[in-house]
């Protein structure tokens, strides 16, 4: 089935996407700013507070292939309006929820399940969102579409940086919540009215030529390319995770420059989204530069131990470059997957890569903690380019 022509109304319906996915951000990431507010002045031990910043996280991990096969069966327009629907009623509950005179243990309770069941609706945004850029841009610009539309990630990270910790100073938890609940609820309302499902064959006709056979019975290339990216996403998120506290404490930045450097390399690794997105349209493969850039994401990693070492001068470089390339191969990857597991498909095989993606990504900030402690910074780092290089061979050919 050939790709319809909508003319520039695709970019319209790509930039909703890219809407939609920089909201579930701020649910799903957002939180995460609240941590120092909740433990320094609500009184929540630092315990309470880093499980209520995990907690969309951890209700998104049961959802993100419900979110696909509804996106599957029903469209996408209905999956990211009720998924953001959802994420935004639950925040706004939060939010309400914050602002009562409740006991630390029942807000703490509360909050926590708010907060899984606003994750558990955000995420349709991560499910969901494949088949529109597959469906309604032809090859040739799929790549540079999927990267544009990765690229919401770390600018809906970056937004709730610079507005969530900021209301929590000024106005308390309740009003910080309060964002995330806007951001979903404008997000959804606007993938109603402006999203249109792009076309697929007919039951008949895609029984006929297979479309709706399982693609996971029929090669290993999904299952691999799930393998590589969860193995790609460990530097990724040792980066995210780490390189902050790396700034402040062992190379003796200040949390202002420190934080500026973080958000230099938000909006680096954004844009190198978009520039390996539409590397791969114009050499035609996907998985040729994912190779290519797990390949770079070692050196990177090998790199930065090497300055951890000593007071080197590039090192702020070589973290901007990590940061890049760690973000790099996951529209690639994201791209490959929706373009082989077809329209009836793809919602679920991005639900499947996705919760493989946040379980490892949950893992790293515990485990590579503890190796830090442990072993300090320049051996925590050349541990994590051990991933990336037993994903180099795992990425299958075209």
């Amino acid at each position: 089935m050939d790709t319809p022509d909508i003319g520039r109304r695709r970019w319209l319906i790509l930039a909703l996407g890219v809407l939609a996915q920089a909201a579930q951000a701020t649910v799903v990431n957002g939180v995460a700013f609240l941590i120092p507010t909740l433990h320094q002045d609500a009184g929540f031990t630092l315990a309470q507070a880093g499980t209520l910043a995990g907690a969309p996280l951890l209700g998104g991990v049961f959802t993100l292939v419900v979110w696909g096969a509804i996106a599957d069966r029903f469209g996408e327009r209905l999956a990211l309006t009720a998924g953001l629907g959802l994420a935004a009623a639950a925040m706004c509950v939060a939010s309400l929820t914050a602002s009562l005179e409740l006991s630390r243990t029942a807000s703490a309770a509360l909050l926590g399940i708010l907060l899984m069941c606003a994750g558990a609706g955000a995420v349709s945004a991560n499910s969901a969102s494949g088949r529109v850029v597959v469906g309604w841009f032809p090859p040739r610009q799929r790549g540079l579409a999927m990267g544009i539309r990765q690229m919401s990630v770390p600018l809906g990270v970056a937004a709730g940086a610079l507005v969530i910790p900021t209301l929590a100073g000024g106005h308390g938890i309740a009003w910080a919540l309060a964002f995330p609940a806007l951001a979903c609820g404008v997000a959804a309302l606007a993938c109603a009215v402006g999203v249109i499902d792009p076309p697929r064959p007919g039951r008949a006709e895609a029984e006929r030529t297979g479309a709706l056979a399982n693609p996971y019975r029929t090669s290993l290339s999904l299952t691999r390319i799930h393998l590589a990216s969860i193995l790609l996403v460990v530097p990724q998120y040792v980066v995210w995770t780490y390189a902050l506290v790396w700034l402040i404490t062992d190379r003796g930045w200040d949390e202002v420059g420190a934080g500026l450097v973080i958000t230099v390399a938000q909006i680096l690794g954004a844009l190198g989204r978009v520039v390996t997105g539409a590397w791969s349209d114009r050499v035609g493969s996907r998985l040729g530069p994912m190779r290519i850039v797990a390949a770079a994401v070692v050196v990177s990693m090998i790199a930065l131990a090497g300055v951890s070492l000593t007071n080197s001068p590039l090192a702020i470089g070589v973290l901007l470059v990590a940061s890049v390339l760690t973000s790099a191969p996951n529209g690639l990857a994201f791209t490959a997957v929706a373009e082989i597991a077809g329209p009836y498909w793809g919602g679920r095989a991005l639900g499947i890569q996705n919760t493989g993606q946040f379980v490892f990504a949950a893992a790293v900030g515990p485990v590579f903690g503890g190796l830090i402690a442990a072993v300090g910074f320049p051996a925590a780092f050349a541990l994590a380019a051990v991933a990336p290089a037993v994903a180099v061979p795992v990425v299958p050919r075209d």
